[in-house]
């Protein structure tokens, strides 16, 4: 294994890195770790280790209509949703 001389420096959002930074708490990884990760995905991967692109209107539309309420209703549990479609 080679030694770890090159620093890596991004400006992100404080939020962000906090949200993120709880992530990894919970995955027992350090920000270092996840980052090391991802460059060795992109290094495997030859490229982005997912697909990187803006949706089509088709695409944005679903999602858009993906998050709004169901026949104009919205449910706090799933219990809720399957108890409104049997009626």
């Amino acid at each position: 294994m080679t030694a770890k001389t090159e620093t890596v420096r991004a400006r992100i959002s404080p939020e962000l890195k906090h949200n993120v930074q709880e992530i990894l708490d919970k995955l027992g990884l350090s920000i270092t770790e996840a980052i090391n990760m991802y460059f060795k995905q992109i290094e495997m991967n030859q490229g982005l280790p997912f697909e990187a692109k803006i949706p089509n209107k088709e695409t944005r539309k679903a999602i858009e209509d993906g998050t709004m309420a169901i026949n104009g209703k919205s449910f706090d549990t799933i219990e809720e949703l399957f108890k409104d479609l049997e009626n």
